[in-house]
């Protein structure tokens, strides 16, 4: 199975692709679609979506994991927050792509073991996890912790299924 991870942000999202083959885990792509402050929050909106696409297109995933939506001290950021998660959400009905949703406690628990680890832990962890010489920044990393996490939860329902 194929899953596209992404941490949306207004000006920053990441995305990160892993492949699970039998017990193990690939990075088969990962990167971040940014999209300048400076620019008027629909045409950000716009590039995010669009760019978004041309992901989906290329890595071909089965599915999509996105990090929930968590409530930032500023409302405005958070407003934006999930006006990204909105066109992140449409890109994937877009190319009829299931979606999973995962708090960020809930991404970092299944990654690092620890709901409140940092963002350098779990960084490390993906960077462990996928085998990596050197860690993937910030962004894409938190995407591949979605992925990861989504992998996870995956292979326990089919253990618990089949325990049944």
């Amino acid at each position: 199975m194929r899953v596209l991870g992404i941490d949306p942000g207004s000006t920053v999202t990441g995305y990160g692709v892993v492949e699970a083959r039998g017990s193990e885990v690939a990075l088969v792509a990962s990167g971040t679609i940014e999209a300048p402050r400076r620019d008027p929050l629909p045409q950000r909106l716009k590039r995010i979506h669009d760019s978004l696409l041309i992901v989906i297109d290329r890595w071909a995933p089965d599915q999509m994991a996105v990090e929930g939506l968590f409530f930032a001290q500023n409302p405005r950021s958070t407003l934006a927050l999930g006006q990204t998660r909105g066109v992140v959400l449409l890109g994937a009905a877009t190319a009829e792509l299931a979606v999973f949703e995962y708090s960020p406690m809930e991404v970092k628990q299944a990654v690092v073991g620890f709901g409140r680890a940092t963002k350098e832990q779990v960084q490390e962890m993906v960077r462990r996890l996928l085998g990596l010489r050197a860690p993937v920044p910030a962004d894409a990393s938190d995407a591949l912790g979605v992925a990861l996490c989504h992998l996870q939860t995956c292979r326990l329902a089919e253990r618990l299924r089949g325990a049944r």
